[in-house]
């Protein structure tokens, strides 16, 4: 059975509560942006490709089921102002931002059409909104195929263990997943030995959810804590042929460096000590050549109580009663807090970023220029790798 994060006919949105995996599947139904917002800011649904899609169905849910005006200017300003809104549900993402802004410039052009009224803007964004849901899961088997070809190459062939960070899956995703798309392709294709994912706290995605989806895919994996992952490359990284750490991201820069989750960076940093390709896999979507480099994102900060509390059925040593759900403290009352919720990986640290298109490797100087490497695409020029995909 596929794993489904996200749930949508015209009209109906419902998405699967994140925060109750991975002791409980229960979807909970979106009525508006209001409650894409909420749902968003809430972490109920996350992963920035799954977000911008979330955020721009409930907008098209709450059109489809409200009656709206019949003038073009009055719906297009209704749409413009909402997609501001959902925007604000979380900064450090960019293909929320990005999807808006798509979306604003379809309403845009909808509303100055001659035969233009509320109801062809109205269905201009509708449509719009739903085709975004079915390229992005196009773009995610993109990502798989090339991101494990490279690994392979790399590796000069043979299985290969892998190392994934936060949750990259079809939980984050409208379906297969960025990093997790490339563990998902190495194994249908017999190349994968092993997954290793980290548990990712202090939210917990990696334990909560990829190792969810790991055993539902029956992919062979192994949970481990963040602080282990050295330890993990120095005395298994051999053995059990550990040949990249493959992340998501939540933003890339022009000059590639990467805003992803929190513990990103250390992972780059063990890394390039123990000799282990460090891979970046996201749609183009997130690359935002306005941020030159990772100076100019903006890090999004959590509430402390994050880190402090822990949440979870009640266990008597036995089962687990789902009915009761509790929260426990794990630290000193009163203690400091910071709990930024990405950080920034310098570009120096990255071995490739992996698209829908393929791989960006360095150029000759050993920088990425994305700015140049997409202007290239859009030329016809493939981007280069190992492959020579």
């Amino acid at each position: 059975m596929v794993l489904e994060a996200i749930r949508y006919k015209p009209g109906s949105l419902h998405i699967l509560n994140q925060l109750k995996l991975p002791h409980q599947e229960e979807y909970d139904e979106i009525r508006s942006a209001e409650d894409g917002w909420h749902a968003i800011k809430d972490m109920r649904t996350r992963g920035a490709p799954a977000i911008a899609i979330v955020a721009a169905l409930s907008l098209a849910v709450e059109l489809t089921n409200n009656n709206t005006s019949d003038k073009a200017d009055e719906v297009a300003a209704f749409i413009l102002e909402k997609l501001d809104y959902l925007v604000t549900s979380r900064p450090t993402a960019v293909n929320l931002a990005d999807a808006a802004g798509k979306l604003k410039k379809i309403v845009e052009t909808a509303a100055k059409a001659n035969d233009s009224d509320g109801a062809s803007v109205s269905k201009a964004y509708c449509d719009a909104a739903a085709q975004m849901l079915i390229a992005d899961v196009a773009d995610n088997q993109g990502i798989g195929k090339y991101g494990a070809e490279w690994i392979s190459k790399a590796a000069g062939g043979g299985q290969v263990s892998v190392l994934t960070h936060c949750n990259t899956g079809s939980l984050a995703t409208a379906g297969y997943g960025t990093a997790l798309g490339v563990i998902r392709s190495l194994h249908a294709n017999g190349s994968l030995k092993h997954a290793f994912c980290t548990e990712t706290r202090p939210y917990n995605q990696g334990s909560r959810l990829t190792a969810f989806e790991l055993v539902h895919d029956k992919i062979p994996a192994t949970l481990v804590t963040d602080s282990m992952a050295s330890a993990l490359l120095r005395l298994k990284g051999p053995s059990e042929r550990i040949a990249a750490i493959v992340v998501g991201a939540d933003r890339v820069a022009a000059n590639g460096d990467t805003a992803n989750k929190i513990g990103t960076y250390q992972l780059a940093v063990t890394a390039k000590y123990h000799g282990v390709k460090f891979l970046v896999a996201a749609p183009r979507t997130t690359i935002d050549l306005k941020s030159k480099s990772g100076a100019d994102i903006v890090i999004e900060e959590r509430p402390g109580k994050e880190m402090t509390f822990l949440k979870g059925p009640r266990f008597d040593g036995v089962d687990l009663d789902l009915s009761q759900v509790e929260t426990i403290s794990i630290a000193a009352k009163g203690i400091d807090v910071w709990n930024p919720s990405f950080d920034v990986t310098p570009a120096e640290l990255i071995d490739g970023i992996i698209t829908e298109i393929g791989v960006f490797e360095k150029g000759a100087n050993g920088s990425f220029d994305l700015t140049a490497a997409l202007e290239a695409h859009n030329e016809g020029i493939k981007p280069k790798t190992v492959g020579g995909l």
